[in-house]
């Protein structure tokens, strides 16, 4: 029964600890990175490379929820047709967890600087998963 134990216990360290690798959560970081570069130079298309390309990618904004990867990329064009709507993105990072193994929670800021339309800040909670070896976003909730 020890022996059983003490495997189970080394199998859930070896799992935690494989899913809060330096690598997945600089991976993951890049990711959002990039996502900010793409906005800030008006490309939106670009943008939605860190989302996961499915029907069951969710969306969750002030509308309420989107669900799929074409309506999610429809949405963002329909509430920013513009440079200037758009803005600057700054992301701000306030947590980052892996909550099991291939999955990962960031919950964080955002700030868009529009001196035409009046700056838009708000928060974020994106819900990552580990799909045939690449970090997607599968939920993203922003409040703003």
């Amino acid at each position: 029964m020890r022996n059983w134990l003490f495997t189970l216990i080394l199998i859930a360290v070896a799992v935690s600890a494989k899913a809060q690798s330096a690598g997945d959560k600089d991976q993951i970081l890049a990711i959002l990175q990039r996502q900010e570069a793409d906005w800030n130079k008006g490309d939106i298309k670009s943008f939605m490379n860190g989302y996961w390309e499915s029907d069951s990618l969710m969306f969750v904004g002030k509308a309420g929820i989107t669900y799929g990867y074409k309506p999610t990329y429809e949405g963002y064009l329909k509430r920013y047709p513009d440079r200037a709507t758009m803005g600057k993105l700054k992301f701000t990072f306030l947590n980052f967890s892996f909550p099991g193994a291939g999955v990962a929670f960031v919950v964080g800021k955002f700030h868009l600087t529009r001196p035409e339309k009046g700056d838009l800040e708000g928060h974020y909670t994106l819900l990552f998963k580990k799909i045939k070896g690449k970090w997607l976003i599968v939920c993203d909730h922003t409040s703003g």
